[in-house]
């Protein structure tokens, strides 16, 4: 390939992707992080995590998801003071260092779900429930409560050796 084709090629990646294609996917844009409401004398967290997906199970599945990996790859820093901002793994690239055994960890309806708990989800309507439609596409997107069990979590990750024993 010459020169001129590779600039164009390279002058072509930048042009953002609405411009080519007409349309962006807002619900990439509308992130939310997720946020301490408290901690409990047990150290658990209690969360406000968002997620999205297909359905409400789905997007829901995923917040309890991104609340979990939250506590594990990056801390909580948003939200009242309180929770523990420093992440169980320290470690640079964990995630990809671990990546079967996260991949099995957080497979739908898995291993991630004994270390949440939704008993702090409220019923009275407060569910935050946000449906944002595309063109061809349609996500929901929920906030939930949820109760992240970090000392449980912590001491699995010591007892599949991702983490060393103290």
């Amino acid at each position: 390939m010459d020169t001129f084709g590779k600039l164009l090629i390279a002058a072509l990646l930048m042009i953002p992707a609405k411009r080519i294609c007409g349309q962006t996917n807002t619900a990439a844009y509308n992130t939310y992080k997720v946020e301490c409401l408290g901690v409990e004398l047990d150290g658990s967290q209690t969360l406000r995590a968002w997620g999205i997906g297909k359905n409400k199970k789905d997007a829901v599945e995923q917040a309890k998801k991104e609340a979990v990996r939250t506590v594990i790859f990056k801390g909580i820093h948003e939200g009242v003071s309180g929770c523990n901002t420093k992440p169980i793994i320290f470690e640079v690239n964990a995630e990809e260092k671990y990546e079967d055994y996260f991949n099995a960890f957080f497979k739908d309806g898995s291993e991630y779900l004994k270390y949440v708990s939704m008993e702090d989800e409220k019923k009275d309507g407060l569910f935050k429930k946000d449906k944002e439609k595309e063109k061809n596409q349609h996500f929901v997107k929920y906030g939930i409560t949820v109760r992240v069990l970090r000392s449980e979590l912590k001491q699995r990750l010591e007892t599949d050796n991702i983490l060393p024993k103290k």
